[in-house]
């Protein structure tokens, strides 16, 4: 099996890297070949070498205002690794229009939030603020527009009445760390069409008809 050359940008820890890569398999049909940072003193670049991934670092401090500058040094480094497809896993930096372009259909990020609702920061508060009852995370191709791109797949994670922010974060945290390394696979895999700007994903299981929280209560009462 072929598989495609990945690389994971990351700006800080990288938990959404270190799942991929833990589950970057030899059957995966993604070879992580590079971990790159905008900062030095990202602690997931001491996760990937420990993988015994290679990692490189083009600081975007240095840049001072020159995307162009910094986006045409990061791609130097993706070329010099033969990187095929972009995992985006907490890299805090807007990348322009003419980079998306350049990597469009093969550039992927993962939001926490069930977008459209609450795209940008912040989000684990405002939905707490807004009253939801179901929050979670979204995979989706990146675009131009921020958090604007077609949806791959998303979970949902109930909010519960005595949830913090730290709290509801953890839990949607957990959920992206199953549900990235999934979406990656069906992009990896080949199995992503975009028909009229929507994803479809080849072959994957049908959803439960729906997700309800709270429960209503007659459904409480016939499981009791």
């Amino acid at each position: 099996m072929k598989r495609a050359r990945l690389a994971l940008l990351i700006s800080g820890r990288g938990s959404n890297m270190a799942a991929i890569l833990e589950a970057a398999g030899p059957d995966y049909p993604a070879e992580p070949v590079l971990v790159l940072s905008n900062r030095a003193d990202a602690a997931g670049l001491g996760v990937a070498a420990a993988k015994g991934v290679p990692t490189a670092v083009v600081e975007s401090r240095a840049f001072k205002g020159d995307r162009a500058g910094f986006e045409a040094a990061m791609e130097a480094e993706l070329a010099r690794h033969g990187v095929e497809i972009i995992a985006l896993a907490g890299f805090m930096r807007v990348l322009t229009a003419d980079f998306v372009r350049r990597w469009e259909g093969r550039l992927i990020n993962i939001h926490p939030s069930l977008l459209p609702a609450f795209p940008g920061l912040d989000t684990h508060a405002r939905a707490l603020a807004s009253g939801v009852r179901l929050h979670g995370c979204t995979v989706h191709l990146v675009t131009a527009g921020v958090d604007e791109g077609p949806i791959l797949a998303q979970a949902a994670v109930p909010v519960l009445p005595d949830d913090t922010e730290a709290r509801l974060a953890a839990r949607v945290l957990a959920a992206e760390h199953q549900l990235y390394p999934a979406a990656l696979s069906w992009l990896a895999a080949g199995r992503v069409r975009l028909e009229a700007g929507r994803a479809n994903i080849a072959s994957v299981e049908s959803a439960p008809d729906s997700l309800l929280n709270p429960l209503p209560r007659a459904v409480l009462l016939s499981t009791t």
